[in-house]
């Protein structure tokens, strides 16, 4: 078995792609007006991608979702979704796939569209990436916005790094549960865990839990979204438990 050393939950990153990341500023186009851009957008996201989604997550990881059900109710909002960060690849449709056919939008890192050849293709498949600069704050909000109020869902990884095959849940910020706050917005929150089937395979079992309203009966919107972050996260450390097989093995230093 692999073993991962690591010192900071928070920090350390362990995806094994190294890309110099391009400036993300006030003048990064988050919402084209071009209409064949956008045709193109959604046929590439919803369309020419799906099988290739499909047979590698059916294939490699056999996933089964538990729980998509939650989901019918809102097919026609915009909700968030909050998922634990253990797939370079698999990652970027593991949501989509559950919420399909409605569109599905991923708040990046900026390293996801700056990699050479491919940047423009991630955009299409739904890339909302994080601004490197703080002009360029508005339009990432404003583009957040948008897609949430089209009746999209939009999801985010709070843990931010990439932690390949990781089975526990790892201590996050509540920065980013800022935007259901801010939208009046429902979530949802999705789990991977490592489970095994047949003679020492692994597959992904994802587990789906909410929605999770913003509880108004508090103060202020920084203990709303410190709340909220608390309710996913508790769930998702719960959900996390029903991993029985380790790829990786994570020791801190």
């Amino acid at each position: 078995m692999k073993v991962i050393y690591y010192s900071d939950e928070l920090n350390d990153e362990f995806s094994e792609k190294k890309i110099e990341t391009k400036k993300i500023d006030k003048n990064y186009k988050y919402v084209h007006k071009n209409p064949l851009w956008n045709l193109c957008s959604y046929l590439v996201q919803n369309v020419f991608s799906v099988p290739i989604k499909n047979l590698y997550s059916s294939i490699k990881f056999k996933i089964k979702y538990i729980g998509k059900e939650k989901l019918k109710p809102y097919k026609n909002q915009g909700y968030f979704i909050y998922g634990n960060h253990t797939q370079a690849f698999a990652d970027t449709f593991i949501t989509s796939r559950a919420v399909y056919p409605k569109r599905n939008f991923l708040i990046v890192n900026p390293a996801n569209v700056s990699m050479k050849g491919l940047g423009t293709l991630v955009e299409m498949l739904g890339a909302i990436p994080i601004p490197t600069e703080l002009n360029g704050m508005k339009k990432f909000i404003d583009t957040i916005k948008l897609r949430i109020g089209q009746g999209y869902s939009v999801t985010i990884y709070p843990e931010a790094h990439i932690w390949p095959y990781y089975t526990g849940i790892r201590n996050f910020k509540s920065v980013s549960f800022k935007y259901p706050v801010e939208l009046d917005a429902p979530s949802f929150c999705m789990t991977n865990t490592y489970q095994k089937y047949g003679k020492n395979k692994v597959q992904i079992v994802t587990y789906i839990d909410g929605p999770f309203f913003v509880n108004k009966d508090l103060e202020n919107k920084k203990e709303m979204q410190e709340d909220l972050r608390n309710r996913i996260y508790e769930t998702m450390v719960e959900r996390s438990k029903n991993s029985n097989i380790e790829v990786i093995k994570y020791v801190k230093k």
